[in-house]
């Protein structure tokens, strides 16, 4: 069953609920859920969220050797627990993931019936979690800043396509049009599970800042056959994130939220 707006808000955490309120859009016939959550959050609500970990959580929690790094895997780990929660009408302590071969997690065998998918990305001090009903789904956010090398980097791991109109962008618009690609490939390759596996140089998505989000091409298919759609959003100032979800519809993408637009 896919979560509306409203109720969305209604079985959010408080802690989430007065960070960002949820975005619903419709994309490619799917009602995707989009919940932004903010990772800096008081020790003794660090330790609080603790609890609702598995016992292989805390121990990766506990490797971490940067305090920094610890509280914002808990906290996203938790939060994600929290969202499950009310969706799968269990109790956030007793959910079960599963992990494919790249690492996509998946709810584990025993929630099966629900059909529920969902992805996690996180940036510094915030994560975004999406969510699909029936449909594999990716997300990725990047705050938007100077990389020294990024001239290097597009060229290396972006299309030729993409390395091109990167380079045709002024230097105050390529930070942008280079997250705007990055978050874009990224949400792509772990809504299909393969990761950075999978060749970047396969598929051609859309950077330029306004110009409107697309995956142009998926190996010798154009974007608009290729069975799987793509939104572009902001979750936050000096943010930039994108989702991808498969396709089964063949229709277009509306947005019915402009908070995130």
């Amino acid at each position: 069953m896919t979560v509306s707006a409203t109720r969305a808000r209604e079985v959010l955490p408080d802690g989430i609920a007065r960070a960002v309120p949820p975005s619903v859009v419709s994309l490619a016939g799917c009602t995707v859920e989009l919940v932004a959550i903010m990772l800096d959050i008081a020790a003794e609500e660090v330790r609080a969220l603790t609890q609702l970990l598995s016992a292989a959580e805390k121990n990766r929690a506990n490797r971490f050797f940067r305090e920094r790094d610890r509280r914002r895997y808990v906290v996203a780990r938790a939060r994600l627990r929290e969202l499950l929660a009310p969706r799968l009408g269990v109790p956030a302590q007793s959910i079960d993931f599963t992990y494919g071969t790249h690492g996509k997690p998946a709810l584990a065998a025993g929630f099966a019936d629900s059909d529920l998918r969902f992805n996690v990305s996180h940036c510094e001090d915030l994560a975004v979690v999406a969510f699909a009903s029936g449909r594999e789904i990716g997300v990725d956010v990047e705050a938007v800043r100077v990389v020294p090398d990024a001239d290097d980097i597009a060229a290396r791991f972006f299309s030729r396509r993409e390395n091109a109109a990167y380079l045709e962008l002024a230097p105050r618009d390529r930070p942008l049009g280079f997250f705007n690609c990055w978050t874009r490939k990224e949400a792509f390759i772990k809504a299909i599970g393969e990761g950075l596996s999978h060749p970047l140089d396969r598929f051609d998505v859309t950077l330029t800042p306004g110009e409107l989000e697309k995956i142009l091409r998926v190996g010798d298919i154009p974007g608009d056959r290729c069975g799987w759609a793509l939104h572009a959003f902001s979750p936050a100032p000096g943010f930039v994130a994108a989702v991808v979800v498969r396709n089964c519809a063949g229709e277009s993408v509306s947005r019915a939220d402009p908070e995130w637009n």
